[in-house]
């Protein structure tokens, strides 16, 4: 039986989103759909289900943050999932990375409509000045191994990695196992049956066990 696609006050009263919130993401979705006919965004089958597919599977990160949690790094943006929503949810400072300079183009313009507080750099992830941050996000940019690394530039003591992942994280684990020692919890995912949310508290270099920042 197929599952009807997630309406709008739907999603606003399973994440406790006021109406004020609701409007900026509607803006946000109306935006996302007229740029995705120049530039493709989000793959075409997700967009009837959007609310669900992409706003609600990056809004379930929200509860996981830390209560002082201030600044997110989102590494490979895309349309701004999850950052841009984690950003519109309340995070204070939010920094989106994103390599595409249409994409990057397209996210200024969403933080612009919708208000959102967020800094937009329209470069690779490697070539960003270093700064710490509370946490660290990604859906779809990266396998595990390479994430950890693209992250110590961003990591501080206590940084949290929070990453959306699919089915293989399991073995994605395993990978990164050989290069790190991780300290981390898989979640399951409330939008996704076969996605997870792979949580990273700690990671340290295994060759030499030095923590990796």
């Amino acid at each position: 039986m197929t599952t009807p696609p997630l309406s709008p006050d739907d999603f606003a009263a399973r994440w406790g989103v006021s109406r004020e919130t609701l409007a900026r993401f509607q803006i946000y979705a109306d935006l996302l759909r007229r740029w995705q006919k120049a530039i493709n965004l989000v793959g075409a089958s997700t967009l009837p289900d959007l609310w669900r597919r992409h706003f609600e599977d990056s809004a379930q990160l929200f509860s996981l943050l830390p209560p002082t949690a201030r600044v997110l790094v989102d590494l490979g943006s895309g349309a701004g999932f999850p950052g841009l929503v984690l950003a519109l949810m309340g995070v204070p400072e939010v920094h989106l990375i994103e390599s595409d300079r249409r994409k990057a183009t397209f996210l200024r313009e969403a933080a612009r409509a919708t208000g959102a507080t967020v800094t937009v750099h329209a470069e690779r992830i490697e070539s960003v000045p270093p700064f710490p941050a509370d946490v660290i996000t990604s859906r779809a940019c990266a396998p595990l191994q390479d994430l950890l690394d693209l992250s110590l530039p961003f990591r501080k003591a206590g940084t949290l990695g929070l990453f959306l992942k699919g089915k293989m994280v399991n073995r994605e684990l395993t990978r990164a196992n050989e290069v790190w020692d991780i300290k981390a919890t898989i979640r399951p995912s409330r939008t996704d049956p076969e996605g997870s949310i792979l949580l990273v508290q700690e990671w340290a270099r295994a060759a030499d066990g030095k923590p990796a920042d």
